[in-house]
């Protein structure tokens, strides 16, 4: 997929734990993840500026996923640490999630497209995909961004009924 159609894949992923934050009145940090997810989900794609490195690589892995949640969770943690021990924890785990979830998402879209991904290289080789649409078709990335943008505004709105 391109920008748009990640972009909507992120906020596809991302609405549960909007919703849940909504509902539970923390509604600013849920919008600031949201933030977090969609301003990275073109990250795996760092592959195609990178020589030697191919497209749909190491950057389209479980293990890039993980290793981008890693970082950000150590960011939250260091974030929260001048707000006590469960403030860091807190905080670390929320980024780790968003962070993980921001490299998961953008797998999830690309399995769409012909080309797939393979999440499990080097340990598995497995090829993933659904082969729905190719990778450029402007009005399935027009859809998924649609669609991202609706149900996470509606996530956002049932999350903020409960909270009230």
């Amino acid at each position: 997929m391109h920008q748009k159609g990640h972009y909507g894949a992120a906020l596809v992923a991302y609405a549960p734990i909007v919703f849940i934050l909504t509902a539970l009145g923390y509604t600013t940090l849920g919008v600031l993840g949201g933030a977090v997810v969609v301003g990275g989900a073109m990250l795996p794609d760092v592959d195609q500026r990178i020589p030697g490195v191919k497209h749909r690589g190491p950057t389209h892995t479980v293990w890039f996923a993980l290793a981008v949640g890693t970082v950000v969770g150590v960011g939250g943690l260091l974030l929260g640490a001048s707000r006590g021990v469960l403030a860091a924890l807190g905080t670390g785990l929320f980024g780790a999630v968003v962070g993980t979830l921001t490299v998961v998402a953008h797998i999830l879209a690309d399995v769409l497209t012909p080309t797939g991904v393979r999440p499990f290289a080097p340990v598995r080789g497995e090829k993933y995909t659904l082969d729905v649409v190719t990778a450029a078709n402007p009005i399935a990335n027009y859809a998924l961004l649609v669609i991202g943008a609706v149900v996470a505004g509606v996530a956002v709105a049932g999350g903020l009924a409960l909270s009230t």
